[in-house]
């Protein structure tokens, strides 16, 4: 039941993304085509409350599309506890509830990515694609994600994140609060480890499938790949290596 919930719940968030690329972010409104470009996805963005709400949305889908994959582990894992405990006639608790509060931690990162997005993008520094206009500031972002990879904070949110088990005897709060404020927590965890890495979005464009499917499937392997901490040492170097590139004129 959890697993096909799980499923449904990544499907439909997968699909919805691809929808909205697909659509070319019309259902946005406020757009201002450039008469010299006919794809409705290279538009700019009017910005209104509506238009803000909408990409609101579009990130927090797309985070639990990219993100719920990797929290797998750790949700079938407090499902199982659950099932023990209703076994047991104990107090049963709904998996849901740590679904949620790890969801609600990406939709406050959807609340500052949004934000980020409508400052670059009023700034001119966003093409009608939604990728960086800058050169040097994609230059830095691309080195900045590479050092984060080898920060102390990055290996310990990493930590958490790969040991399901570990984070459970760890943090185990009982009740529905207590699994809402679990979730809350390892969905913390997981934003420390990631929200770096969300911002190459901003170098590749913000709905650029490859992109998207790409990062999404990094984190799932930096996660859930056994002994794969050499894995960020690797991409670390590959982007910091990048951004040099790019900055010399190699690349």
């Amino acid at each position: 039941m959890v697993i096909a919930a799980l499923a449904t719940v990544t499907v439909s968030a997968w699909a919805y993304t691809l929808a909205m690329h697909d659509m070319g972010m019309a259902p946005m409104g406020g757009m201002v085509e450039d008469s010299s470009i006919s794809s409705p996805l290279l538009m700019h963005a009017h910005w209104s409350l509506s238009h803000a709400m909408t990409m609101l949305i579009m990130w927090w889908v797309m985070m639990a599309a990219m993100m719920l994959p990797s929290a797998t582990p750790l949700i079938l894992l407090f499902a199982a506890v659950q099932r023990k405990q209703q076994e047991a006639n104990r107090p049963f608790v709904p998996t849901g509830l740590l679904v949620a509060g790890y969801l609600a931690v990406w939709a406050a990162f959807g609340v500052v990515a949004t934000l980020l997005q409508w400052g670059l993008d009023q700034s001119g520094l966003l093409t009608m694609s939604m990728s960086m206009a800058s050169r040097t500031l994609g230059v830095v972002l691309l080195i900045a994600v590479g050092l984060y990879q080898f920060t102390p904070v990055k290996g310990a949110c990493l930590r958490h994140c790969r040991s399901p088990l570990a984070f459970v005897t760890a943090h185990w709060r009982p009740g529905s609060g207590g699994a809402f404020r679990m979730g809350l927590t390892h969905g913390v965890f997981c934003l420390g480890c990631c929200w770096v890495l969300m911002g190459l979005l901003f170098f590749g464009g913000v709905m650029n499938l490859l992109w998207i499917g790409g990062l999404a499937l990094y984190v799932l392997l930096e996660k859930v790949m056994p002994r794969a901490q050499w894995v960020r040492y690797v991409s670390g170097g590959l982007l910091v290596g990048g951004g040099l590139g790019i900055a010399a004129g190699i690349l």
